[in-house]
């Protein structure tokens, strides 16, 4: 039997006389009704468990990642930004926030590592949320240039492990088709964060000097304050595995499980062997994955860091560029889901990535070319931007759980990709030079207008791959006969 044919008949009975009923369907289809039925009322049990919860603390990692970026220009008029007040330069913030990049590169693969073997999902996201948060809230206290320095770089560790255990948890759950709207849903609080965090920060920027405490103090202890609230919901109300779930039978948890398993995701604590390894770290088609997220994620670093610098430079001042961050949000965060949705219901995530990078590409592009001084052009080209990097991140993330080498290097495959992030949010540091804001910043957004456009071309490439592989009927790493998703 074929790969297809097995996906096909994952939950038919072996019905060896097969009887037509009186309204015209036949046993084996009543039953393969009767399981898609099922199949749906679990999983939107399990929806209501896991990502409102999810998406929510994700929200609180981009808040306290990108507030940063808010406190950066909050209040400069006054001399009393973040920037003014710790005698920082822009090469000091470039450094910090690289530091930040770095460690989150490289604790991504140690953290799902330790989630996987030793730490279930609960205990070990609900630790990284309570210690970035508590650093978060210690940011508020800085004072100069090192102090910046050393606790940016400890929220980067604790920020690495918590997207990647998201996107490693959701793979205990739901089959590959049911994956990307899901990343998205989650991925989409992160543009919400957008929107919230210049709201947050507009109104915060009014309590600059109230207590004695500069605006952007109050923004650190505000979010951070809020993080640290949150710990104790994810660690007694987020599920760990279906084996260990209160809210469902015995019956369901198989259930949950037998599907999962048939285009390969779950839980397991089976070690890697080492060419599973290999091939989930080098292989061309993984490391094309990799490259693409990191293309991808350039674009999507800029809107995180460097929005608000971005707005300001269209000519607001610097509590009206906060709230002027808010719209391209919102229009991210709406792509984002429809982006998700629509990949997985279609199987056509390449091309979804594809259309939506061009897109971003175009207004980055087109950004670049305008003159610095068309404002509401080039702010309308920020919308388009939005509508490129945000909502191809569900996608590419969820592509990589669906066509992992071996489903035992799951755990490493969505690290690695979100490692990528990491290098590329390095990259977004450095391409945002003070000395263009009157020129409209060019180089900024001709670099980001290239990463979109080589991000389409990746997805294209993949797209293609997968299906020859599925022509050829390629095995996987572990030599088994697999349907690689488009």
């Amino acid at each position: 039997m074929s790969a297809k044919e097995k996906v096909e008949a994952v939950h038919s009975e072996d019905v060896s006389d097969v009887s037509l009923p009186h309204d015209g369907i036949t046993v084996e289809e009543g039953h393969h009704v009767e399981d898609k039925k099922r199949a749906r009322q679990l999983v939107r049990k399990i929806d209501i468990r896991i990502l409102p919860l999810c998406a929510f603390v994700y929200m609180l990692n981009y808040l306290d990642r990108s507030s940063i970026g808010n406190g950066k220009v909050l209040n400069e008029e006054t001399g009393d930004s973040m920037l003014q007040q710790t005698s920082m330069s822009d090469t000091n913030y470039a450094v910090a926030v690289s530091l930040f990049s770095l460690a989150y590169a490289l604790f991504e693969v140690p953290s799902n590592f330790i989630m996987k073997r030793y730490v279930r999902p609960s205990i070990w996201l609900a630790t990284l949320l309570g210690a970035w948060g508590a650093f978060t809230i210690g940011f508020a206290g800085v004072q100069n240039y090192a102090q910046v320095v050393v606790l940016r770089f400890f929220i980067g560790v604790f920020e690495a492990g918590f997207f990647p255990g998201i996107v490693y948890l959701i793979t205990f759950w739901y089959p590959v088709e049911e994956r990307s709207v899901r990343i998205a849903f989650v991925l989409a609080s992160a543009t919400a964060a957008g929107a919230f965090g210049g709201c947050i920060a507009y109104g915060v920027g009014h309590l600059n000097g109230d207590g004695g405490l500069e605006g952007f103090r109050w923004l650190f202890i505000i979010e951070g304050a809020i993080t640290v609230i949150f710990v104790l919901p994810v660690l007694f109300c987020l599920p760990d595995y279906p084996t260990r779930a209160k809210f469902l039978s015995e019956d369901d948890k198989k259930f949950i499980q037998d599907r999962i398993a048939v285009k390969g995701g779950g839980f397991t604590r089976e070690k890697s062997k080492r060419r599973e390894i290999l091939a989930t770290a080098f292989s061309p088609r993984m490391l094309a994955h990799y490259l693409a997220y990191t293309t991808n994620c350039v674009p999507l670093g800029s809107l995180t860091f460097f929005t608000p610098t971005i707005v300001n430079g269209l000519g607001y001042t610097s509590i009206k560029a906060q709230l002027m961050t808010v719209p391209p949000w919102i229009v991210g965060y709406c792509c984002c889901l429809f982006l998700g949705w629509s990949a997985d219901r279609m199987n056509a995530r390449g091309w979804h990535i594809t259309a939506s990078s061009i897109l971003g590409g175009a207004g980055w592009l087109t950004a670049g070319l305008l003159p610095a001084d068309y404002y509401t052009a080039r702010y309308g080209c920020l919308m388009l931007c939005a509508c490129g990097a945000f909502p191809s991140s569900g996608p590419l993330s969820a592509w990589v759980t669906c066509n992992v080498p071996a489903i035992a290097c799951m755990g490493i495959a969505t690290a690695l990709n979100n490692s990528a992030a990491g290098i590329s949010q390095i990259i977004a540091q450095w391409i945002w030079i003070p000395g263009e804001s009157k020129e409209g910043y060019p180089t900024g957004n001709f670099v980001c207008a290239a990463c979109s456009f080589a991000t389409a071309l990746l997805a294209v490439g993949m797209r293609i791959n997968y299906g020859r592989m599925n022509k050829n009927g390629v095995l996987d790493a572990q030599g088994k006969e697999r349907v690689w998703l488009l």
